[in-house]
């Protein structure tokens, strides 16, 4: 979550706790960075251990991010190539060691503002842990587990995640009150900087969490790159709950379920088989069966213009004409053929 901050938020966010893990990450960091600036480190550091994690279950993305991850690493002699593994050994113990703990907490947040790389962004900084799961224990009450008794699970959206800190708190109040996050709760985390989605991703991919995390703005509801978490895709979440940015129909979700399951994929294709196949429909049946009409319309007139054989009577209610079946005249099994059309028969 990116805002302005004041001085205590800053305080707070330069003296967050850092471990033994984390300062190894910071370390290793800079010894990679001898030749490059030390915010592309971190960058590619995270989008390449999110390229690792997504091509193990995103089978739709793979080869343009294989391809991604090729190049940045090649940008790197041996030497520091092999650091990055190191990195991200570090930041699985960190992640476990908390989990053992405290419960989940962000790791990467912190160590974003111990290399002082907020200052690169002239003032984006975290919300602190602390804020996070205050913040956290007021959200998850009574409501929420009267939600989860009620329909299994809870959904839970964080349109600006930053380094995914709200999240994760969540998911450590959810622990206190004997919930299970990654059964019980689905997550979509929505940044407009691909760093902030990367560290999001990493972080409830490891904790199991079942999210979709876009790289995406959340307030034009323009998305440059989902991500699902493994256990999104492993546990059946994309079957369940559809997540994103907006209700509109995702290209993504539905490549994916078509390769999961080819079975689905089978149904899919025969159904847009027959939708080629079914001839165009008469141009004359295209009006609803109840025409809502002016009251000036002439009734005759407009009975001779409907395509239908059943009679027809001018229904006038508070002004306004509509037209209807009058089934007493009609034959029966006429007027169901031609009511079907519209699915009320």
């Amino acid at each position: 979550m990116m805002y302005r901050p004041t001085k205590w938020v800053k305080s707070l966010a330069r003296n967050a706790r850092i471990d033994n893990h984390q300062q190894e990450i910071i370390k290793l960091i800079r010894q990679a960075a001898y030749s490059k600036d030390i915010y592309r480190v971190f960058n590619d550091f995270l989008e390449m251990s999110a390229i690792t994690i997504s091509n193990h279950c995103d089978f739709t993305h793979r080869e343009e991010r294989e391809a991604r991850y090729l190049d940045i690493i090649r940008s790197y002699d041996k030497r520091e190539q092999a650091l990055f593994p190191e990195m991200f050994a570090r930041l699985v113990m960190a992640l476990d060691e908390k989990v053992a703990t405290t419960g989940p907490e962000d790791v990467l947040g912190p160590v974003f503002h111990e290399m002082e790389m907020h200052n690169h962004f002239k003032g984006q900084f975290f919300t602190p842990q602390c804020v996070s799961d205050m913040m956290s224990m007021m959200a998850c009450g009574d409501d929420t587990q009267s939600a989860i008794m009620e329909r299994g699970y809870i959904t839970v959206c964080e349109p600006t995640c930053g380094s995914g800190v709200m999240l994760t708190s969540f998911c450590k109040t959810m622990v206190k009150h004997n919930l299970n996050y990654c059964t019980q709760m689905v997550a979509t985390a929505i940044d407009i900087d691909a760093k902030c989605a990367y560290m999001t991703y990493l972080q409830l991919s490891l904790y199991g969490v079942p999210a979709v995390v876009i790289h995406g703005n959340s307030l034009t509801c323009q998305e440059f790159s989902r991500w699902y978490t493994p256990i999104y895709i492993g546990n059946g979440w994309i079957w369940r709950e559809r997540c994103g940015i907006s209700t509109k129909f995702c290209v993504e979700d539905e490549m994916i379920k078509r390769t999961l399951e080819p079975t689905y994929a089978a149904i899919r294709q025969v159904e847009a088989l027959m939708a080629a196949s079914e001839p165009k429909p008469d141009t004359r049946v295209t009006e609803p069966l109840h025409a809502v009409l002016s009251p000036s319309e002439d009734t005759e007139q407009l009975q001779q213009q409907l395509p239908f054989a059943a009679d027809f009577e001018i229904v006038r209610t508070d002004g306004i004409a509509t037209v209807k079946p009058k089934k007493s005249k009609a034959a029966a099994q006429e007027l169901a053929q031609q009511l079907s059309l519209f699915g009320e028969a």
